[in-house]
């Protein structure tokens, strides 16, 4: 009976152990991944304030430019595999009254072999192809800029493609401004 008690003991105390290490365990494992998740986060807002620093630099040295890209590149060059590279912009309103501006942009040529054509080459924007009912008050520019990311797949060829970005203010009938994009797909 006595060794019954103390085998009983042991597990008891064993299975403490155990839980106690796991518990100790999970609990580092949670704040690992809340220390990199918050680094991420903090990461992407210095890109952010970066992206805004330049784009506020370069409309501050032309105060009737309506539109500013960022990086403002004759060609922008992305690697294949690539899928957190791409542009930012942002629109200043001229006008003397609020407006609303809408986008779209859109593959216009292309060097690509005939297995990139012009409707392969748009859905390589993985998001914010296109954006309605920006509102910007009278004499001012966008609070925050608009990132446009590509995602450039292993198997696309290398080539470079124009885009155009067509800015509008109302209706997509009003043009408001545009720009040019040229992007280089290099081998990985």
């Amino acid at each position: 009976m006595i060794k019954n008690r103390k085998a009983a003991m042991e597990m008891s105390v064993g299975t403490i152990v155990t839980i106690v290490l796991l518990m100790t365990v999970l609990i580092l494992g949670l704040v690992l991944v809340r220390t990199i998740f918050t680094g991420s986060v903090d990461a992407i807002k210095g890109i952010n304030q970066g992206i805004k620093a330049e784009i506020q630099k370069i409309f501050n040295q032309d105060n009737l430019k309506k539109m500013v890209v960022y990086p403002d590149v004759p060609v922008m060059t992305i690697k294949k595999g690539s899928d957190d590279f791409g542009f930012g912009f942002a629109i200043r309103n001229l006008n003397e009254e609020s407006s609303s501006f809408s986008y779209d942009i859109s593959a216009t040529d292309t060097s690509c072999p005939n297995s990139m054509r012009l409707d392969a080459a748009d859905k390589l924007i993985s998001v914010r192809k296109e954006g309605n009912n920006i509102e910007i008050p009278a004499s001012s520019i966008m609070e925050n800029p608009i990132f446009v990311p590509f995602n450039i797949p292993e198997t696309a060829p290398a080539c470079t493609i124009g885009y155009t970005l067509q800015v509008y203010e109302g209706s997509r009938s009003n043009p408001y401004t545009s720009a040019f994009i040229n992007l280089k797909i290099q081998s990985s």
